[in-house]
């Protein structure tokens, strides 16, 4: 197996190319290597100001547009029953499907104005919100100058190798 991206356009700000879906692809399995993460599917939507404005007031609580978020399937709240896997049901050694990572949505608009505002391609901009959000999805977090510099090295690391450099 390896690691899937699905996705869809929903903004009309900026052409989304065959190209950039296959560095988008191209940093998924970069930054999947990275964090020994072998398979897998990730769902991506690109999106305007508006539609990430939204999701960022229902879900998050913020009343303003945002620049990429994450939504995990395997995160862990509370209120949640824990799914007990065992393989004797099935007959199989690993989870199925375990397959959907989660969710990324960026704001195609937010993209084009931080690439302009730090002097690189649109290009660059969206693969370095997409393998921030694919980090998220796997429990990374910068709530503080550590993780921050954590999560900034493992992003920087990928687009290298990908090639997205500034």
């Amino acid at each position: 197996m390896s690691l899937q991206l699905a996705w869809e356009n929903e903004q009309n700000k900026y052409e989304i190319t065959d190209e950039l879906i296959t560095t988008l692809e191209l940093i998924l399995q970069k930054a999947g290597e990275q964090e020994q993460v072998n398979d897998g599917e990730v769902a991506l939507t690109f999106v305007d100001d508006e539609a990430i404005h939204e999701l960022n007031k229902e879900y998050r609580g913020i009343d303003r547009p945002t620049d990429v978020l994450s939504f995990a399937m395997h995160e862990s709240l509370d209120d949640e029953l824990d799914i007990v896997y065992d393989p004797a049901l099935t007959g199989q050694d690993t989870p199925l499907p375990g397959d959907m990572l989660g969710d990324i949505i960026i704001s195609v608009p937010r993209a084009i104005a931080q690439s302009e505002d730090y002097g690189h391609s649109v290009e660059r901009e969206l693969g370095f919100l997409f393998v921030h959000g694919f980090l998220h999805l796997l429990g990374y977090d910068h709530q503080d100058d550590e993780t921050e510099a954590e999560m900034m090295g493992k992003q920087e690391a990928v687009l290298q190798q990908a090639g997205l450099t500034r």
